[in-house]
C-alpha cells in the first residue's frame, strides 16, 4: 500500500530522492533547460511538498507550487526501484487534491522533451500540451503541459 503525505524536503529520504532527480536532470539537460527547485526553495511558504512511502520507505516525492491562478507540479520523482508501483499515480492524485483544496482552477508543469514516461503519466492524468507560462521561455528541451480542474 502506498501512502502519500506531507513531507520535509530536507529529510534524509527526500534529500536522497531529490539528489537522484537533480543528477538525472543535470545529466540529461543543459543548465539553461533545468528548472528544478533547490531543497531550500522547496521549503518556501507557497510550496506543498509530498512524499510517497511504502511502509516506512520513502519511494517518491512531488511538490505543488501555489502560483497566481494555478498550481505548478515540481520535483516529481519516484525511485527507479519503485517505478511501476503506483507511487507516481498516487502522487498525481494527491497533487490534484491539493490544488482543488486551494481552489486553483488549473495545474501546470514543465518537463523535459526526452522524459517520455513522465509525459505519458501526465497525459494519462488529463494533462495536455500548452505553451510556456509564468517565467518560462520557449525551450526546445521543454514540454509545457496543463490540466483544468474546473
Amino acid at each position: 500500500m502506498i501512502i502519500v503525505e506531507p513531507g520535509d524536503p530536507g529529510s534524509p529520504a527526500a534529500r536522497h530522492l531529490l539528489g537522484q532527480s537533480h543528477a538525472l536532470m543535470r545529466a540529461e539537460f543543459p543548465a539553461e533547460s533545468n528548472h528544478f527547485l533547490s531543497i531550500d526553495a522547496l521549503t518556501a511558504a507557497n510550496i506543498r511538498f509530498l512524499i510517497a512511502r511504502r511502509g516506512a520507505v520513502v519511494i517518491g516525492c512531488a511538490a505543488l507550487a501555489l502560483c497566481e491562478g494555478y498550481g505548478e507540479v515540481k520535483s516529481m520523482f519516484v525511485d527507479p526501484a519503485a517505478r511501476g508501483s503506483g507511487a507516481a499515480k498516487a502522487l498525481m492524485r494527491a497533487l490534484e487534491d491539493l490544488a482543488r483544496a486551494e481552489d486553483l482552477p488549473l495545474i501546470r508543469l514543465e518537463t523535459g522533451d526526452t522524459l517520455h514516461a513522465a509525459q505519458a503519466l501526465y497525459r494519462a492524468h488529463g494533462f495536455a500540451t500548452c505553451g510556456p507560462f509564468g517565467a518560462y521561455r520557449e525551450d526546445p528541451r521543454s514540454v509545457f503541459m496543463e490540466k483544468r480542474l474546473t
